[in-house]
């Protein structure tokens, strides 16, 4: 099952969001841009092991957002501890930056943990991404234990938050087939 919602950007534009597998060749080709920035900014892509098995629902959730029918950025979170999800691949297509889409995406994936009954969402970021620390304090993140393989890097930054009980009321999720 595909599920997806309609939000809209600073911009007046709308934003389809679209749940799909995490081997889904959009999610794919946006996890692949995801790899480039960090090598642009890091030195090289993310060297974590993700299990894309961990992002089927009921167990987690990958997000693509999509703007004027092109594929403009993605998200996903995974269960990380009883109770707590991972939000991971966080991205946004050059072009359609600073327009409040990571905003829409993280209200998405902060609710749809939320309705699937986790009580708290944690990330890894890092200190060469200022506008993602700046959007994550925006939305009430703040500074928690390292995790992972990066837990010990210099560059690596730990945020959370606990989410709402049972998600947000103005959640419009609806079904439609599986994309994947």
């Amino acid at each position: 099952m595909c599920t997806s919602a309609e939000q809209v950007l600073t911009d007046g534009r709308p934003v389809l969001l679209r749940a799909v597998g995490y081997e889904h060749p959009v999610a794919r080709s946006l996890v692949a841009r995801v790899q480039q920035e960090y090598v642009t900014r890091y030195g090289g892509p993310d060297g974590a092991v993700v299990d894309p098995a961990e992002f089927e629902p009921p167990a987690g959730l990958f997000l693509v957002a999509e703007v004027d029918g092109v594929p403009a950025g993605c998200g996903a979170w995974r269960v990380h501890a009883t109770g707590v999800v991972e939000v991971k691949r966080v991205y946004v297509e050059p072009a359609f930056r600073r327009r409040g889409l990571a905003a829409v995406l993280m209200a998405a994936l902060e609710s749809s943990a939320a309705a699937a009954g986790h009580r708290a969402v944690v990330l890894n970021s890092g200190s060469r991404q200022p506008e993602a620390l700046a959007l994550y304090a925006a939305l009430g993140y703040s500074a928690v234990p390292g995790y992972g393989l990066y837990a010990e890097s210099p560059d690596a930054v730990f945020l959370g938050k606990d989410l709402p009980p049972g998600g947000r009321e103005e959640r419009t999720w609806v079904a439609g087939p599986r994309a994947s």
